[in-house]
């Protein structure tokens, strides 16, 4: 039995843009599953993990939510109450730790729970490399199984290849053995960039952190370094930019569950991850 509800998820990521060049890549890392109940704990019992302080691997409160050193989960639990919805149960975030220090999340995930352990939203948190932050929030109907699909407008910048005149399409199976996820951003015209992540659950151990440090050596760093390369190569197909709006007003945008299956082409789409 594993000592933490807290695990390692290693796998790859896939982001393929459809509309105006054709342009895709994958490449393999790993994320680390945080119940944000037990992170002084893992901190006690891990000699390579560590909490607001300098390590291998570390979690830093301020790299999440609002960026100031309060406690993340009155924080989150503040952004439920605000949307009238359910909590008062665990809430696992879904992130990369630092790595030596540093860590660039483009996107972080937080699964939370009802005080019956029944997952009752999802919250979407994203980072722009403008050193910007802004998350989405939808609420999880009671009950709800994976894949969980949802739905939300997009109103933060995040990629000068893009305006915000679209809306995102998600799909996730919340983590057990594996976590999936993936996102669909669509325009009136249809889909126009995909991106999925595929992961698979390991217990959280030293000897974890260590294989993980091996595999990915300074993830967080190549992350970064990937983003602004793909970006160049993005601009050589001739990709034109967008001017970069004023940030939303408000920190969070209120997402909505989507019942029905994603349309014909969005099914097609998704088939060729």
């Amino acid at each position: 039995m594993a000592r933490f509800r807290s695990a390692l998820y290693a796998g790859s990521i896939m982001h393929r843009r459809l509309r105006p060049k054709h342009h895709s890549l994958r490449y393999s890392i790993f994320y680390l599953l945080l119940d944000l109940g037990e992170i002084d704990d893992l901190t006690r019992m891990l000699r390579l993990f560590s909490h607001n302080r300098f390590n291998l691997f570390s979690f830093y409160d301020r790299d999440h939510g609002e960026g100031s050193a309060t406690s993340l989960r009155d924080r989150i639990e503040r952004y439920l109450q605000d949307a009238g919805i359910d909590f008062g149960g665990p809430i696992r975030l879904l992130t990369m730790p630092r790595i030596l220090g540093y860590a660039f999340n483009p996107l972080s995930i937080y699964f939370c729970h009802r005080r019956d352990h029944s997952l009752s939203a999802i919250l979407y948190e994203v980072n722009n490399t403008f050193g910007q932050r802004h998350n989405y929030l939808i609420p999880v109907p009671y009950g709800m199984k994976g894949p969980i699909r949802q739905e939300s407008q997009k109103t933060f910048h995040v990629s000068p290849f893009m305006t915000t005149d679209m809306a995102y399409s998600f799909s996730v199976t919340p983590p057990e053995k594996i976590v999936t996820v993936s996102v669909i951003g669509r325009d009136e015209a249809g889909p126009l960039i995909i991106a999925k992540l595929s992961a698979a659950r390991q217990d959280l151990s030293d000897a974890a952190l260590a294989r993980a440090f091996c595999a990915f050596p300074l993830l967080t760093f190549k992350v970064i370094a990937g983003i602004y390369w793909e970006a160049l190569l993005i601009w050589l197909k001739g990709v034109g930019l967008h001017q970069r709006p004023s940030p939303p007003d408000q920190p969070v945008t209120i997402g909505h569950g989507a019942m029905i299956e994603a349309n014909h082409s969005e099914k097609n789409s998704a088939n060729g991850l």
